[in-house]
């Protein structure tokens, strides 16, 4: 088909998640590269949230898939298929509490209640916790909050900081397809997206709606604040411009003389009307 063709639950998750743990990484002064990393579930959202990762900076070799089966290592024959393969690595680690030991990531995709405090506890100093399973995280913000004061902490809930949710991808990441009549979206478009986020929550200036929208006084990057809130109106000029530059770049746009300066003029105007509203 020449038409863009996406899957939320997989592509959006990793766009919104890889936004969140660029940021997170930031916060919590770790490099991509450095970082092990542990996901819970190995299904199309954590293989998709995985690679996209590592286009990101993550290593391979420091990504650890655990499943219903538990760790998915080197040898293992158990629900087994050719997306889990790549990330079967020669470990001793055969559950998620020993894969959880020292890593400096967990990126739960599965569902609500398998962490508890003690796995929190037992990961790398200043870690990352993306409990993303909804409605029901794989731990609640408090309890892993009680568990270590030294983490970052995101969810796919609105009640508390950092959600991760992929309303924040859609409709921005077509808007930028669409307008410049890419026939598909490829990883770079994917990639452009992340970092435009990213870079959105570092900014200052958020909009007076959004703070009131939210009930709050003020919003700074940092700990409780890794990744734009869905109310904000600059998400549409910033991720929209973003996937739209990079479509054009990697020849996929059907407009090939698109002027973006114009383009991101419109988009403003579009924001500031939004936030009139």
């Amino acid at each position: 088909m020449s038409i863009p063709v996406f899957h939320d639950d997989q592509h959006g998750t990793a766009i919104i998640s890889g936004a969140a743990l660029l940021n997170a990484a930031t916060v919590q002064g770790k490099s991509l590269s450095d970082l092990k990393i542990v996901f819970s579930g190995a299904g199309a959202a954590a293989i998709s949230c995985a690679l996209h990762y590592i286009r990101l900076g993550a290593k391979l070799e420091n990504i650890l898939l655990v499943d219903s089966a538990g760790v998915v290592y080197k040898g293992r024959v158990k629900g087994i298929n050719k997306y889990k393969e790549p990330f079967a690595h020669v470990t001793s680690k055969r559950t998620l509490a020993e894969a959880m030991e020292g890593a400096d990531v967990f990126a739960g995709l599965s569902v609500g209640g398998l962490v508890t405090p003690a796995m929190v506890k037992s990961m790398a100093p200043r870690p990352i916790v993306f409990a993303m399973a909804n409605p029901d995280p794989e731990i609640g913000y408090t309890e892993a909050r009680e568990a270590r004061s030294d983490l970052v902490m995101a969810t796919g809930r609105s009640d508390y900081p950092n959600q991760v949710n992929n309303v924040l991808g859609f409709p921005f990441i077509f808007r930028g397809a669409l307008d410049v009549r890419a026939h598909t979206i490829n990883e770079e478009m994917k990639v452009a997206a992340t970092h435009a986020l990213a870079a959105l929550a570092q900014k200052p200036g958020i909009p007076a709606a959004v703070l009131e929208g939210y009930g709050l006084s003020k919003l700074e990057f940092g700990p409780e604040y890794i990744i734009p809130k869905p109310l904000d109106p600059r998400v549409l000029v910033e991720e929209s411009a973003a996937v739209a530059e990079a479509a054009l770049k990697t020849g996929v746009a059907g407009i090939k003389d698109f002027d973006l300066v114009e383009y991101r003029k419109k988009l403003e105007r579009m924001g500031e009307e939004i936030a009139r509203r």
